[in-house]
């Protein structure tokens, strides 16, 4: 079942496909923050995710006559434009800083970052409800993947498993979560 929030992100997509800023607007109040956070995660500074947030608006207001509630909601949709923003500046590597080990260790737990995000979902949101029903590795896969931005031999390496298994995990809980999703 959808929250109210996720509901008005819908209506004002439709909106924005037709056009209008000031759903555009209030999408971007509404969203913004959340999308922030999911791209600092990932870039781990706060100047990059906001220019990613910004460009990933920018983005939607460009396609979002190509957004189809049929196969998912505004959010979600948002969501994956700016973690492939935010993975695009990664891969960059043009802005993002180089650490040597011991500043790398000083930022953070990225794995603790994956579950800290999963924990403060809330427990009605059909995502963590979803994600509880995967098995603890593929779970801890897609949340290392997906919302902290590793790359699958980062995952590999800090599951300590075969990449193929890990590729394998996260292609079956993707899998399994469209389904539980639909």
């Amino acid at each position: 079942m959808l929250d109210r929030t996720a509901d008005e992100a819908n209506a004002w997509m439709a909106r924005v496909a037709k056009g209008d800023r000031q759903a555009l607007e209030m999408l971007f109040r509404s969203e913004a923050p959340r999308m922030m956070a999911v791209s600092r995660r990932i870039v781990r500074r706060t100047d990059l995710a906001e220019e990613v947030v910004q460009e990933s608006f920018v983005t939607a207001w460009q396609r979002a006559a190509q957004f189809d509630p049929e196969r998912g909601n505004a959010r979600a949709w948002l969501t994956t434009i700016v973690r492939n923003r935010s993975l695009n500046m990664l891969r960059d590597g043009a802005r993002v800083d180089h650490h040597d080990g011991e500043t790398l260790e000083a930022l953070g737990d990225r794995v603790g970052d994956a579950h800290d995000a999963y924990d403060r979902l809330p427990d009605r949101d059909a995502l963590k409800a979803c994600l509880s029903r995967l098995d603890e590795t593929k779970r801890r896969s897609i949340l290392l993947c997906y919302v902290v931005g590793m790359s699958h031999g980062e995952v590999a390496a800090k599951l300590d498993a075969p990449l193929g298994t890990v590729k394998a995990w996260i292609r079956r809980g993707m899998s399994a979560l469209q389904e539980c999703m639909a």
